[in-house]
């Protein structure tokens, strides 16, 4: 560690030029597949956040979501209120099965939200489709992971961004996609008794 201006300067014009040159090298584009697991928080927030980045470009974009219901959420509440004319909201669970208690409905329900999923995503007008909580929905076997898998890699558009979001992604789900991250829990109020808050939870 120093505090010589200079030396710094130096040290980080040449971190810089490698960088650049790093950067240089990535030209591509396409529209990724995207995918936010683990046992960690965060998971939704992620993927809400790319779908706010979109509408503040202006970028159309749509979300489904698989297992929570119609209870209010600040993200929810938000694109419907301001922004449905760029962001279509689908809520299409009724919350986990220990809540419906009824696992042909709630096989029913996931699988009319992929068929809303397949239908936005197919639409190219739209930049990103976020499918919250599939992860869940396809570990319960309310809808096929090798359906899903083959029509993200044959039938989504070149230029379309997919988010998935849940525990327990899919080993052919993190196979095909561009990006994953895997949230990981290292502490959470709930187990101290803290219940979900609004403004952190929904």
């Amino acid at each position: 560690m120093t505090d010589d201006p200079d030396r710094h300067a130096l040290k980080m014009a040449k971190k810089k030029a490698a960088r650049d040159k790093i950067m240089a090298t990535k030209v591509g584009e396409k529209g990724l597949i995207i995918v936010h697991t683990g046992k960690g928080k965060g998971k939704s927030s992620a993927g809400f956040g790319m779908i706010f980045r979109c509408i503040a470009h202006n970028m159309k974009c749509a979300v489904v979501q698989f297992i929570k219901g119609g209870m209010s959420t600040g993200e929810r509440d938000l694109i419907l209120r301001q922004f449905s004319d760029i962001c279509e909201f689908h809520t299409m669970g009724e919350g986990f099965t220990w809540e419906t208690q009824d696992r042909a409905r709630d096989v029913a329900m996931a699988q009319g939200a992929w068929a809303k999923a397949k239908e936005l995503i197919l639409d190219e007008s739209n930049r990103m489709v976020l499918l919250d909580e599939i992860n869940i929905a396809i570990r319960y076997d309310y809808v096929a992971v090798a359906e899903v898998v083959a029509f993200l890699r044959d039938e989504k558009p070149a230029m379309t961004h997919v988010v998935l979001t849940g525990r327990n992604a899919a080993e052919e789900l993190i196979e095909l996609a561009d990006l994953v991250t895997e949230m990981e829990l290292v502490k959470h109020p709930f187990r101290s008794g803290i219940k979900a808050q609004i403004g952190v939870e929904y």
